[in-house]
């Protein structure tokens, strides 16, 4: 009796010390998580739709998706960002515009919220100021969260208000800039904040910033509101206008060839 009761326990022991089947590391609830249970053809893993839209590139760059919000022929898309009436800034006969000095920001007529930003800006050949106040501006995101430009060829400030910086927050990585009085470009993705219904901020606005192609700010979380003095602000807002600064320093900054996608 002893004997079978000793044989019954060795068995059950047995069968729980049973080894389960190896998991592949890191697939814990996937569908695929073990080999056995792994896709046997290639066709179990390929997609048909849904089907990516097709994008047209023109000539000057431009994907035909794209709102274009300047193509140096009229200030249309633009309004003062000080009183809502119409551009003073300089309308260019070779396609660009520049900052007229103490008239004040403009803005974009239309909202926006995730947007991917095409714009072209370039510092003026004549150098005057030094610091903060060469050839300085800025493109705003949602008209709160501002990409620096600036004109720092041999010329030091500090470096989270440098060339390509998101103001007081993220130093770039490089300083990729042009020489002054050439054409630099500036492609944003950005990916606005979210609020809950109390307006706590549930979730940061990111940024990625190519400065002439090169990656000078990589998904940064941006804090809040880029102050010049004090920390971030984080007051609930939708969606809002892109915004372009005028220092109001004669900084004599000139823009171009302005275009967004609206992200979903």
């Amino acid at each position: 009796m002893r004997l079978t009761i000793c044989i019954v326990v060795l068995l059950v022991i047995a069968v729980g010390c049973k080894p389960s089947a190896k998991k592949e590391p890191g697939l814990e609830g996937n569908t695929i998580a073990t080999q056995e249970e792994g896709p046997t053809k290639p066709e179990e893993t390929e997609l048909y739709t849904p089907i990516p839209p097709k994008v047209e590139i023109d000539s000057n760059g431009v994907p035909d998706d794209a709102i274009v919000l300047f193509d140096g022929k009229n200030f249309n898309e633009w309004m003062s960002a000080v009183d809502s009436t119409e551009v003073k800034w300089f309308l260019n006969t070779d396609g660009s515009m520049t900052v007229k000095d103490k008239t004040g920001d403009i803005q974009t007529r239309r909202n926006f919220e995730n947007v991917q930003l095409h714009l072209e800006w370039r510092s003026p050949s004549e150098i005057q100021g030094k610091g903060q106040s060469r050839a300085n501006s800025g493109v705003f995101l949602q008209n709160r969260y501002e990409v620096q430009v600036l004109d720092n060829n041999d010329n030091k400030t500090y470096v989270n208000g440098q060339v390509g910086a998101i103001y007081k927050q993220s130093v770039p990585y490089a300083m990729a800039s042009k020489p002054s009085g050439d054409w630099n470009t500036y492609d944003i993705i950005y990916h606005a904040p979210e609020f809950d219904a109390a307006g706590v901020k549930t979730k940061s606005a990111t940024i990625t910033v190519l400065h002439n192609g090169v990656l000078i700010q990589d998904h940064f979380e941006i804090q809040g509101t880029t102050e010049y003095i004090g920390w971030p602000k984080n007051e609930p807002h939708g969606k809002a206008p892109i915004r372009l600064q005028d220092h109001r320093d004669n900084s004599r900054v000139s823009y171009r060839n302005i275009w967004v996608r609206e992200l979903d």
